[in-house]
């Protein structure tokens, strides 16, 4: 049992040291840095490109990556971004950091390149000694988990209490403004927070990699392992992170001891032991209501805060006769061309994009139109699938038919979802759907009858659309027919109620409106959307292939569907052929190399979120608006007289200018 209890503990080490990091950066800067494991690993690939690549020794090596690389990487993540969203609407900074998450870690692979083997050593010397405390086996790498852990809390709790970069800090928690009448530099200091965080969040990639694997993968468990400590410290306590994040690791190791190894259950039981701590937290927080966001500042903060109309917010939406309207429908006809003249590669990376576009539909409705920041539509989709294959191939109902009944029971799990989340605040919603996706990955998706040997469960196309172009059409139809009920939602009591719930919730209930009625309705708008768009990508693959669904490809989804914009059916079609179109042109002419740029570029598409929220298709709309208008107003104030026979444009002087007995001067 020791030999456990101690596994335990390095492993919660690591988890202590990540969750250290996302508490401090949290409760600093308000931002909760969904980009935590893309530069832990960005950190840890430096390192491996400096000790095991370039053979420097490990105390070099480290020093180098965490005393100079680190700090570095975060002071330019903060000038670049992190400095902008310190009072920017929730969902704002949920993107931008997805963004950052997304861009970086290809970023990095583009300048090291990109590892074969992800074995990686961590910092202890290798072959690596082995020490037996009272009987017990406790390896090198194990002990430098403690002594990280050790240093870092001595350090911390240091410079917090007894410097006074530490009041500084401790200052621009309470308030921002304050720390500034005070003659505090704020933006120093939250520089020098991201820069010794970005440091944490390395040291912890750098440990974790000899077991987890020096992956994206790899460092993303980490950063989803370590929210559970964080959301059992409510994201602001240090103490509660370091103690829950301790405790998690010894209970993962612990269970190992009871379950057999053998086993495939006991393979998706541990790794979801996090999740289920998190899932429990916030159950908890949920059934006591006592899961609200913190505050990002002081009252003065909020007070001198200037509200960005679009940044979270409703943008004005255009009339019928708008250009964007036009655009749509420029756009349909365009990508109802597609199939017709492009070759049998291309068509069928088209097809592929138009069933992901139902998908992206589910997106532009919850997050987009209804402000809820929800992380697992990709699960939906995935469920949607899964379900509708099954009805397909287990009980021969017809694909069409298994399709649209087969999302109804994923409906029930986003109102069961919608419920949970009612009376939590915008980021305790992102985390709870980040959990569900990860538990029914874990759980669900990995299981061996559904995974068949990596060939999914088969899913056949309907008998009249085995065609890549006639399937293709049918996708466009099923896609117009959502758009549709989309659009005419919006314009309906339900969709008013949703737009006044998005603006405001308390002032939605002082006209009488049910804020748990327009919410539950959104859900289950939202969720059917999303399962219908799984059971479509299943057709389409002709096998629900549930690999293909996981929840860090939701947010990749997510970042290209707001780099184009996030509240526009349009939007949702010109993301997802983008999604596959774009790196299909890199494949086929590009150097292979480059085969990650087209990630780059959409996750710094999402980062662009924090400049312009309305996205990309929104604002040439708007350019384009303002070229026509300025048209428009030419030749009309060119021909028009101006006042007594003047020029167009002469102001005609008003009452005010006249002198008293009314002769003009």
């Amino acid at each position: 049992m020791l030999q456990y209890v101690l596994a335990g503990l390095a492993l919660g080490a690591i988890y202590a040291i990540a969750s250290a990091s996302l508490v401090v950066t949290y409760v600093s800067s308000g931002v909760f840095n969904f980009a935590f494991g893309a530069m832990a690993f960005a950190v840890a690939r430096f390192y491996y490109f400096l000790h095991t690549e370039n053979g420097w020794p490990i105390v070099a090596a480290a020093a180098v990556s965490l005393g100079i690389f680190a700090p570095l990487l975060g002071a330019l993540l903060y000038g670049l971004l992190f400095r902008h969203l310190r009072l920017r609407p929730p969902l704002i900074k949920v993107v931008a950091t997805i963004g950052v998450s997304v861009a970086l870690p290809p970023a990095v692979d583009l300048i090291f390149g990109k590892l074969a083997n992800t074995t990686a050593p961590g910092l202890a010397p290798v072959p690596l000694k082995v020490f037996h405390p009272f009987g017990a086996t406790m390896t090198m790498d194990q002990v430098v988990n403690y002594l990280g852990l050790a240093v870092v809390l001595v350090a911390g709790v240091a410079v917090l209490r007894f410097t006074d970069a530490g009041l500084k800090i401790r200052a621009l928690v309470d308030s921002a403004a304050l720390s500034g009448l005070s003659g505090v530099n704020a933006s120093r200091v939250s520089l020098g927070v991201w820069a010794a965080t970005t440091t944490l969040a390395g040291l912890a990639g750098i440990l974790v990699a000899p077991t987890a694997g020096l992956s994206t993968d790899g460092m993303t468990y980490l950063m989803a392992a370590a929210f559970a400590a964080v959301i059992a410290a409510r994201l602001t306590s240090l103490p509660i992170a370091v103690l829950a994040a301790l405790a998690m690791g010894v209970v993962t190791t612990v269970s190992q001891r009871y379950l057999d190894p053998e086993s495939a259950l006991s393979a998706q039981i541990v790794p979801s032991i996090p999740f289920g701590f998190m899932l429990l937290f916030l159950l908890y927080y949920a059934l006591r209501g006592r899961a609200g966001d913190g505050p990002a500042g002081g009252a003065l903060d909020r007070a001198i805060r200037v509200e960005d109309v679009g940044a979270g917010g409703a943008a004005p939406r255009p009339g019928l006769r708008s250009p964007s309207t036009a655009a749509a429908v420029a756009a349909l006809v365009v990508v109802a061309a597609l199939p017709l003249v492009l070759d049998e590669y291309w068509a069928g990376l088209a097809v592929t994009g138009l069933a992901l576009s139902l998908v992206l539909l589910s997106y532009t409705l919850v997050t987009g139109e209804g402000g809820m920041i929800w992380l697992c539509q990709i699960t939906f989709a995935g469920l949607g699938a899964l379900v509708s294959a099954e009805l397909a191939t287990s009980y021969g109902w017809p694909p069409l038919v298994a399709v649209v009944v087969g999302a109804l029971p994923v409906v029930v799990l986003g109102v069961a979802i919608g419920l949970l989340t009612i009376r939590l605040g915008d980021l305790y919603v992102a985390l709870v759907t980040l959990t569900f996706g990860l538990l029914v990955q874990t759980l669900v998706f990995t299981r061996d009858r559904f995974d068949n040997y990596g060939q999914g469960v088969p899913m056949p196309r309907p008998g009249f659309a085995e065609d890549n172009r006639v399937f293709a059409y049918l996708t466009l139809g099923a896609f117009i027919v959502l758009a549709l009920l989309l659009i005419n939602f919006r314009r309906s009591t339900g969709g008013l109620a949703m737009s006044a719930v998005r603006w405001s919730e308390d002032g939605s209930r002082t006209v009488g409106l049910s804020i748990v009625r327009t919410k539950l309705l959104v859900s289950a708008i939202a969720t059917y959307i999303a399962a219908v768009g799984g059971g479509f990508l299943a057709m389409d693959s002709q096998a629900a292939l549930l690999d293909s669904y996981g929840v860090f490809g939701g947010l990749v989804w997510l970042a290209v569907l707001v780099t184009i914009g996030s509240r526009s059916p349009a939007a949702a079609l010109v993301a997802s052929l983008s999604f596959h179109l774009l790196p299909g042109v890199f494949h086929t002419y590009l150097p292979i190399s480059w085969a990650e740029v087209p990630v780059l570029l959409f996750g710094f598409g999402a980062i662009m979120v924090a400049k312009d929220p309305d996205g990309i298709l929104a604002m040439h709309a708007r350019q384009l608006r303002g070229v026509l208008d300025r048209r428009a107003r030419g030749p009309a104030v060119a021909a028009a007289p101006g006042p007594a026979g003047g020029l167009a444009g002469t102001p005609e002087p008003s009452p005010e200018s006249e002198p008293t007995g009314g002769e003009r001067v």
